[in-house]
């Protein structure tokens, strides 16, 4: 008998728990605390405190430099991380922010404090810079003095060392130099395009400020220094022109406002476009928000309201549609950039800010501009409307998709359908008869083994203008396309016709001039979304007789019943009669008002019946496509009343009136 395996547990006790201590879950999960695809983040917390100082106003240049070995240099001129021992843990300042989770100079957002706005929060930004470094080097020059210590894997290696300024040197601010440890990381490399966006917008967002990025390897240098700000940069990164001119604007609480605290706010630049892809970016405290958050909805709703009121007051919505956010924000693009003072973010990377007054907060500032703004340019806010309603009538007509109805996975084939029992596509048949009298004789009067009837109730739905999507809306429609077995189409698709149930699809309508109508308008759904069906030689027009003449026996010839399928062919007929030697009133002639007063072996003979039937197939003919649709949009649009005014003018002494 084999051994029994042991299931017993390992010992869980007191001594079971381990105390992670310092910079050591940084090391055990990196991907809590930063991006571990490579290190442009643990660089960016490095470059979100230059930026920090530049933004509370006491920084103008930010240096960031490129190694040759793979390190990144970070160097500001702001204040200089403080180096004297903390009142409270008797260790330097600069060592503690680097070397302790939970550190750092953001919480102090009272009156007095040092940031009253920055990116910080958690105060593990630069801990986590150095928990996953081989090396990092820190110097901090402030009050006529710099601090120079050195770190390895989040430890000092080299302790702090003062030493005061060369004679008449003035220099403040801290350098940072990171050597990032690659065993973190999926690749160590920087993402060159993410990094240049990323130092790019920083510059965008503080006017005034310089950022520099050189490169040792390409020996390269670039300098962004903007005056313009948002707007210009926006305009620079849009692929394609706007449609009304970029709408800009700022808006921040002061000391006397009743809900923010003074300084929050927003700045903001939105353009609209009809084409290319939307520009879209946020920040907060200058640090890009990737996944949005509630700043972001706040520029949405006051952009939104703001249009709202302007085309409610102008009565520019049509009857039945209705606005939603997203039909303004559509063809937006915009660059945000929020200032609050204690940002809540989701996740240590602050992709996405969190905070609930945000949205609030950007949305009191944007909308009374943006009113203001349209009322002042009332034909860019026309225009900025019926971009919005055209956005919202796309999204209804999308939303208004009809599918196939369907019955365990598969098309159920519509109940009216009387179908044939061939399977031989080539030989068989479908009739798409107008009644369902008619449909009665075709189906009594047909060829059970390759002839399929459906009947069609009343005139069919004029297709020309009928959004794809809602076809299946309409019964009849929705039945002759199971029917045939394939799904409506444009000219440039490529339909699956592998479905395909019949070789040949029959219109098969009265003789009289509604039979005439019913005609068209099948012709026109065929032709407008089953046009790859005429294109392959699948749709046919039958054509019943208008007429019946029943002739006496003359000499050799026995009494025959002759069908004439118009006024002309009837004509012919009673010639040849004549010439016969029938005298006129030996002939009795009968008009057919419709396929329902013919009986199914009348039907046969003069419709159904291969050898004695006519079936014409539908061809474009001479003319291309273009052309064809043209002529169709004239006889068939709903606002083409003139055209057809006029088609009835050229054309109105060729028409037969049927009384």
């Amino acid at each position: 008998m084999a051994d029994k395996i042991s299931t017993v547990s390992p010992v869980y006790s007191e001594g079971s728990i381990r105390v992670l201590k310092g910079l050591e879950p940084v090391k055990q999960r990196p991907g809590m605390y930063t991006r571990t695809d490579n290190p442009l983040h643990i660089i960016q917390e490095v470059l979100d405190n230059a930026a920090d100082e530049a933004l509370a106003g006491h920084g103008k240049k930010i240096k960031v430099t490129l190694h040759l070995d793979g390190s990144v240099t970070i160097e500001d001129d702001g204040r200089g991380i403080p180096f004297g021992l903390h009142p409270e843990e008797k260790a330097p300042v600069v060592e503690l922010v680097f070397t302790r989770l939970h550190a750092g100079g953001k919480f102090d957002k009272g009156n007095g404090g040092a940031y009253s706005f920055s990116g910080g929060l958690h105060g593990v930004g630069v801990s986590v810079t150095n928990a996953l470094s081989t090396r990092l080097e820190v110097s901090s020059h402030r009050e006529g003095q710099v601090a120079w210590l050195v770190f390895s894997g989040g430890d000092v290696i080299e302790p702090l060392e003062l030493r005061p300024n060369g004679p008449g040197d003035r220099k403040t601010g801290t350098t940072v130099r990171a050597w990032p440890d690659a065993k973190y990381f999926e690749s160590s490399a920087l993402p060159m395009a993410e990094l240049t966006h990323l130092l790019r917008s920083k510059a965008v967002l503080m006017p005034g400020v310089s950022v520099t990025l050189t490169n040792e390897k390409t020996k390269d240098a670039q300098t962004w220094l903007y005056k313009g700000g948002l707007r210009d940069y926006l305009l620079q990164t849009l692929s394609s022109d706007t449609v009304i001119p970029p709408f800009d604007g700022e808006g921040f609480a002061n000391a006397a406002h009743e809900t923010f605290a003074e300084g929050e706010g927003a700045s903001w630049v939105v353009a609209f476009t009809e084409d290319g892809q939307p520009v879209r970016e946020s920040y907060v405290n200058l640090i890009p928000t990737s996944a949005g958050g509630t700043h972001e909805s706040g520029l949405r709703d006051g952009l939104f309201t703001a249009v709202k009121s302007f085309i409610d007051f102008h009565s520019l919505l049509p009857k039945g549609v209705k606005l939603m956010p997203e039909d303004v924000f559509a063809r937006a693009s915009y660059v945000l950039s929020a200032k609050v003072l204690d940002p809540q973010f989701q996740g240590q990377i602050k992709e996405r800010l969190n905070s609930r007054d945000a949205v609030r907060l950007v949305s009191s500032f944007v909308r009374p501009a943006l009113e203001l703004w349209l009322n002042q340019h009332v034909d860019y806010g026309k225009k900025l409307a019926e971009l919005a309603i055209k956005a919202a009538q796309s999204r209804q007509k999308a939303g208004q998709k009809v599918e196939k109805r369907k019955g365990s996975g598969v098309a159920v084939l519509p109940g009216k359908l009387t179908d044939c029992e061939s399977k031989d596509l080539a030989h068989n048949e479908v009739f798409l008869v107008e009644g369902d009298s008619a449909g009665g004789s075709a189906k009594m009067g047909r060829n059970k083994e390759n002839q399929a009837v459906l009947p069609l109730r009343g005139k069919v739905l004029n297709t020309w203008e009928v959004d794809r999507d809602r076809l299946f809306a309409n019964t009849e429609i929705h039945d002759i396309a199971v029917a045939i077995g394939v799904d409506p189409h444009g000219p440039n698709d490529t339909p699956d016709l592998s479905g395909l149930r019949y070789g040949k699809v029959c219109i098969l309508s009265d003789a009289d001039v509604d039979g005439s109508h019913i005609q068209v308008l099948l012709l026109t759904l065929f032709f407008r979304h089953f046009p790859k069906l005429i294109d392959a030689g699948h749709i046919y027009v039958a054509r019943p007789p208008l007429y019946r003449v029943d002739a006496p026996a003359r000499g050799k010839k026995p009494a025959s019943k002759v069908y004439a399928l118009d006024e002309g062919e009837l004509t012919a007929i009673l010639d040849k009669l004549r010439k016969d030697g029938v005298r006129d009133t030996a002939w009795s002639i009968s008009r057919f008002k419709g396929l329902g007063e013919m009986s199914a072996e009348q039907l046969w003979d003069t419709t159904l019946n291969p050898d004695t039937r006519r079936l014409m197939p539908v061809r474009l003919g001479n003319q291309n496509f273009g052309q064809t649709e043209s002529l169709i949009t004239k006889l068939m649009g709903k606002g083409e009343a003139a055209a057809r005014r006029e088609l009835m003018e050229l054309h109105g002494d060729a028409v037969e009136v049927d009384i």
